[in-house]
């Protein structure tokens, strides 16, 4: 594979890797995709929670009850 890049991006890469964030120009570029896969997986679930959240319908439930749930979800958790 062959990329083209700037000389400001490839400056950029060299300069992420000089300072000792990654040992080569590849392992960045590795690491980038690794990010962006995440990102799009991350992306997907989201997507997939939104749509579930539209097809279930309009709540009857007030905005003070549905954040006292949530709070005890999330203190249920750990997370609180």
């Amino acid at each position: 594979m062959s990329i083209s890049l700037s000389d400001k991006m490839r400056g950029f890469i060299k300069s992420r890797v000089e300072g000792g964030d990654y040992h080569n120009e590849s392992e960045y570029i590795r690491d980038l995709v690794r990010r962006d896969q995440e990102r799009l997986k991350n992306e997907e679930g989201l997507i997939a929670e939104l749509d579930a959240a539209m097809a279930s319908g309009i709540s009857d439930q007030k905005i003070p009850d549905i954040m006292r749930e949530v709070k005890a979800r999330l203190k249920a958790d750990g997370r609180l």
